[in-house]
């Protein structure tokens, strides 16, 4: 029974922690766009780069 009064208060201080956590990710943004991320997998952007411009022979 002890061991109560050690767990409570642990446990009472993690849910603050995991309170503050969401608040701080709310905050900064992060569940502004949930759609968008699940939709970038599914698009294809294995496009070849463009190809480098190759410089004119000299003309001496």
């Amino acid at each position: 029974m002890i061991i109560m009064l050690l767990l409570i208060p642990l446990s009472l201080m993690l849910l603050v922690v995991a309170i503050a956590a969401f608040a701080w990710a709310v905050k900064r943004g992060q569940f502004d766009d949930l759609d968008t991320p699940a939709l970038d997998i599914l698009v294809d952007d294995d496009a070849p780069p463009p190809p480098e411009p190759r410089e004119p022979p000299d003309a001496d």
